[in-house]
């Protein structure tokens, strides 16, 4: 009875030290925040010589899975007098934990990079500004504010 009380002791202690090493390593890989850090091939698409303000109306926001092993994010769609476009916020464990809330119908002004997303006109939002309020996303340089902390 004493042998199996230890070996059972012993399984338990290895099993606790693999869960542990699993946890640790999966960690690991979660660090950049689920794809959207500043070196990852997503905010790399930010380019500070498009930069572009285009005021319109928020039509529909959405989730999105930008790149295939991101988390998701959010953006809105933005109808401006020319034209109807995807916007790009950030992750959605950060847009959903800002003070600045945004909404279908609010009338916006956005300052991001222009770039093209699947074959489509977007922009990777640096600000969103709605009325005096003003929900930041990144620097000038479109360094992610998510990722602030880790900054060279």
């Amino acid at each position: 009875m004493k042998k199996l009380a230890i070996v059972a002791l012993a399984v338990g202690i290895l099993c606790l030290v693999a869960s542990a090493n699993s946890f640790a390593q999966r960690g690991i890989s979660w660090r950049g925040g689920g794809g959207w850090g500043a070196g990852s091939t997503y905010s790399r698409l930010y380019d500070p010589n498009t930069v572009v303000t285009m005021t319109g109306e928020i039509t529909r926001i959405d989730k999105i899975t930008p790149l295939k092993g991101m988390s998701y994010g959010v953006h809105f769609v933005l109808k401006t007098k020319d034209e109807t476009l995807s916007v790009h916020l950030g992750p959605a464990w950060y847009i959903e934990n800002q003070e600045v809330r945004i909404e279908r119908g609010d009338k916006v002004e956005v300052l991001g990079s222009r770039i093209t997303f699947d074959g489509k006109p977007a922009i990777i939002a640096a600000e969103v500004k709605r009325g005096n309020a003003v929900l930041v996303l990144r620097d000038k340089e479109g360094f992610p504010m998510w990722s602030g902390w880790r900054r060279r």
